[in-house]
């Protein structure tokens, strides 16, 4: 029994602020004094007006002539910063290819978070592994054999149950080269192959020591060149009727949600991890 595929992997308010500026006019006031000699002719300033004025023409003149002789017009200079470096192109951005998302992956990173809850439901991780040999981590020989034409380098594995205990999983992530090589780690796991999933991860635990035994539901899902193989189960192993495997499906959700799929996100938009 497998999952239905969930994923291949506010406004800012504006505020305007109005500042009126009120303009004072002064009006001076002609006053009369007894010591006023009566109208006085114009004549003298007048003068002096037109004299300025030829003056004026004459310094504006030189101005011109300056110009013209020698002097260049300053450059005017418009500065530039060079662009922000943007995700590759794709949906997946930076880790659409392990040479654009290099680093390699971290427990911490992918499964940084030992207790969360999502939506009200709350989950505890009880144990993690991280395996170089990335078939140890898978059941099923085409699977093995997915993970390692896709050059596999890594697979981290985490164990989860849900807070009453009912629920139990493991959830596996692989790092491949390409998009395609994780596409083709799904295709290996499709539904009906249920003799190929990630290997169960026993916990120390009175819960999911038992995680691996019995029924269960299993998928694969992408995101870039990282393929997250997924199983989940009733604690007691008992196979799942259609209520019971909406409520796996749900916590496989819940779980990769809150840890993997956070930090691949993170890898696409930075092109680097976000611990």
């Amino acid at each position: 029994m497998g999952f239905p595929k969930k994923r291949s992997s506010g406004g800012d308010d504006e505020v305007t602020t109005e500042t009126s500026q009120s303009t004072q006019s002064t009006q001076k006031s002609a006053m009369w004094s007894p010591y006023d000699e009566g109208p006085r002719s114009r004549g003298p300033l007048l003068f002096v007006v037109g004299g300025l004025a030829v003056l004026g023409l004459l310094v504006g003149g030189l101005v011109v002539m300056w110009n013209a002789g020698g002097s260049s017009p300053v450059a005017s200079t418009t500065r530039t910063s060079a662009p922000l470096p943007s995700a590759p192109p794709g949906k997946y951005g930076y880790a659409g290819e392990r040479k654009t998302d290099p680093k390699p992956m971290t427990v911490k990173e992918i499964f940084g978070e030992k207790k969360f809850t999502v939506s009200g439901r709350s989950y505890e991780m009880t144990i993690t592994k991280s395996d170089k040999k990335c078939g140890d981590a898978a059941n099923g020989d085409k699977l093995s054999k997915a993970l390692k034409s896709g050059k596999c380098t890594q697979v981290i594995r985490a164990t989860f149950r849900d807070k009453s205990g009912k629920i139990i999983g493991t959830v596996g992530v692989a790092n491949l080269d390409t998009t395609q090589s994780a596409e083709n780690v799904a295709s290996a796991g499709a539904k009906g192959k249920r003799s190929v999933y990630v290997k169960a991860l026993p916990g120390k635990d009175s819960v999911t020591k038992y995680v691996g035994s019995g029924s269960g539901a299993a998928d694969i899902w992408t995101h870039g060149h990282y393929a997250i193989m997924v199983w989940f189960q009733n604690k007691d192993g008992s196979k799942a009727d259609k209520k019971a495997a909406k409520k796996l499906a749900e916590a496989a959700d819940d779980v990769t949600k809150a840890t993997v799929f956070k930090a691949l996100d993170g890898r696409s938009v930075n092109g680097f991890p976000n611990s």
